[in-house]
């Protein structure tokens, strides 16, 4: 770990504890530090920017503290560790190198290995905490991925929230543990081989909460506006130290927490102005820190911008890798008919899904008719592992209205075929939790704030389904589960035991064996496109084509049925490896036949499903 001191908090030392905390318009601030019997202030020193820090030896691991602005306050910390009473109390004092650690010889998970395992901290157990995450650990391991992405864990106010409503950017949320807790997450994923990536928010802050504002005027921009109102000021006045405060947050996660990687939310809300975009700054002060390991950035983004990926000596921002969401968007409207809102400049068909995933993205250019103008751009040069893909993620299934997964919507032998095209791509899969096992427990949005903002947020949620034809009747819309209920998070929570009954332990079994070639595979190996190619036979039917160290695989994908697939020559030579009729994946298995002649093979399915082939004797799985 290369070494790195944080520039902002209270950072404990050999003779107490040094705090630093950036007030440009204030004149005086003071620590205050409170104990069950007395409260005790300590001014600090104004230096060069507007920060004001100082040393105070009576402080220590666990003293409780605010800082005192020109005689209001005490407010929280914007750069506290930990919120042990909630985002409105007093911040707690950790020794962040207190820690013992046992993964100095981790050099993380290089960007062609990953495939990803998206997770809700407090839904992902039944108890909820970063405790009952590590028991499970092994199973995640044993299932395939090779790192998990954790929804943002920064606190928030109230008991329960998806986490995009953060406020103490710097601080593990209290309902889920402590801080070192989080670490015991990581140092046993990191002793189980498996990385771990926090999603991390900079385009905004939660509702309620939220400090920055009586420490600085400055945080917020006063020329650009994102969904969630006045955007974070990084090119304004005092914006190279808005700029420092969020890029301070990602080398805290990433050397107070041995992270490997952070997933940036809403990139596209980040506006910035500047000579140099802050994500590019970002990403090379992250990488330049540290030395010996692997560290990804990743983010979320709709416009399909290639200069996000490409070097920043090439003109770009040095990301290595972007939800690319064209991919979902043309399954969904492929096998569930989803036809509203973005949906709209989809078709679904094979020649699009097999050109989207020929390029990583589908749109390049061309006019969107939802957004009424052109999007994305050309991703020549891109590698297909900067594209990150799903079938699923907390977003495209918490924002429908009952939160409903794609297998709930669609019968499984089309789920499993859609499984094939997404374990099998040249892309980088991410799985979201439970869809591993058709959980049946949906992911709906939850919320506790306060009465009044809870009530806004209730009425906010439903009136956004206005536009949806099935949503135009306002009792439909007051059927759509309450945030601010606790049974909406109770019902969102996962079930674990069926995950060994039928059918869910044979969609287990199908995800364990297809990540099993993926990582194993001779023919997985390769990691660009040279050899890759994803081919539509007809309207419902695409052929992917991996090539690597002489092996080839085949996967004939069947996405709506029943049906013939001409795939042309099927040698001999070609082994079949997996059919997802195979009685182990599926219940009420229909066999998939085969017929192969000297020209071209036809594969006779029953309904939608895949098959898939390697060619034998060119090297050894």
């Amino acid at each position: 770990m290369a070494a790195w001191r944080a520039s902002l908090g209270a950072v404990c030392e050999a003779h107490g504890v040094h705090f630093r905390v950036w007030a440009p318009t204030r004149t005086r601030v003071e620590v205050v530090l409170a104990s069950a019997h007395r409260e005790t202030s300590h001014p600090l020193t104004a230096t060069s920017g507007g920060v004001f820090g100082g040393v105070v030896a009576d402080a220590g691991a666990g003293c409780r503290y605010g800082y005192r602005l020109d005689g209001e306050g005490p407010y929280p910390d914007p750069a506290s560790r930990f919120q042990p009473d909630g985002v409105h109390g007093p911040s707690e004092i950790m020794n962040a190198s207190g820690f013992e650690w046992s993964d100095a010889g981790w050099r993380g998970v290089a960007l062609d290995d990953l495939v990803l395992y998206e997770l809700h901290v407090g839904t992902f157990t039944a108890r909820g905490t970063f405790a009952a995450l590590i028991e499970r650990l092994p199973y995640l391991r044993d299932l395939g991925v090779t790192a998990i992405e954790l929804m943002p864990v920064a606190d928030f106010p109230g008991a329960r929230n998806w986490g995009y409503d953060g406020v103490a950017l710097f601080a593990p949320a209290r309902c889920y543990g402590r801080p070192d807790d989080l670490r015991r997450v990581v140092d046993a994923a990191h002793r189980l081989g498996v990385g771990v990536i926090l999603d991390v928010v900079y385009n905004h802050l939660g509702p309620d909460g939220n400090y920055l504002g009586r420490f600085s005027p400055y945080y917020f921009s006063k020329r650009h506006q994102t969904p969630w109102g006045d955007a974070v000021n990084l090119d304004g006045p005092h914006g190279d130290m808005v700029r420092a405060f969020f890029i301070e947050n990602a080398l805290h996660w990433v050397h107070e927490y041995h992270l490997d990687g952070l997933r940036l939310d809403a990139t596209h809300a980040l506006i910035d102005d500047s000579a140099r975009h802050f994500l590019a700054e970002l990403t090379s002060r992250v990488k330049a820190s540290v030395s010996g390991r692997e560290v990804l950035l990743i983010a979320e983004d709709h416009r399909n911008l290639a200069r996000m990926l490409r070097p920043e000596a090439a003109g770009g921002w040095g990301l290595d890798a972007v939800w690319a969401d064209d991919f979902h968007h043309q399954m969904r409207r492929a096998l569930a008919g989803d036809r509203e809102g973005y949906y709209a400049d989809y078709t679904g068909s094979a020649p699009d899904i097999a050109t989207t995933l020929r390029q990583g993205w589908f749109f390049c250019g061309q006019r969107s008719a939802h957004l009424g103008h052109s999007r994305g751009t050309e991703p020549s040069g891109i590698a297909p592992q900067g594209f990150v893909i799903c079938l699923q993620n907390h977003d495209q299934v918490g924002n429908r209205a009952f939160g409903e997964r794609l297998h709930q919507q669609i019968d499984l032998a089309a789920y499993r075929a859609a499984t094939v095209l997404l374990l099998c791509a040249a892309e980088t899969p991410l799985l979201f939790m439970g869809q591993e096992w058709a959980a049946t427990t949906p992911f709906l949005f939850f919320t506790d704030h306060n009465a009044a903002l809870g009530g806004q947020v209730t009425a906010g949620r439903r009136r956004e389904f206005k536009a949806f034809s099935a949503f135009a009747d306002p009792a439909a819309r007051q059927r759509i589960p309450d945030p601010q209920a606790a049974a909406t998070f109770e019902h969102s929570r996962l079930q674990w035991a069926e995950s060994s009954q039928e059918p869910q332990a044979a969609t287990l079994r199908f995800h364990r064996a297809l990540l099993a070639l993926r990582r194993f595979g001779p023919a997985f190996r390769g990691t660009g496109w040279d050899g890759f190619t994803a081919t539509a036979v007809d309207d419902h039917a695409v052929v992917l084509r991996r090539r690597a160290r002489r092996d080839t695989l085949l996967a004939i994908v069947q996405l709506r049925g029943p049906g013939l697939v001409r795939a042309g020559e099927l040698g001999d030579d070609f082994q079949q490896l997996l059919s997802t009729e195979d009685p182990s994946y599926a219940c009420d298995a229909q066999p998939v036949r085969v017929e192969r002649g000297d020209n071209a093979a036809i594969l006779h399915f029953a309904r939608p499903g895949a098959v898939i082939f390697r060619q034998a004797g060119t090297a050894d799985v």
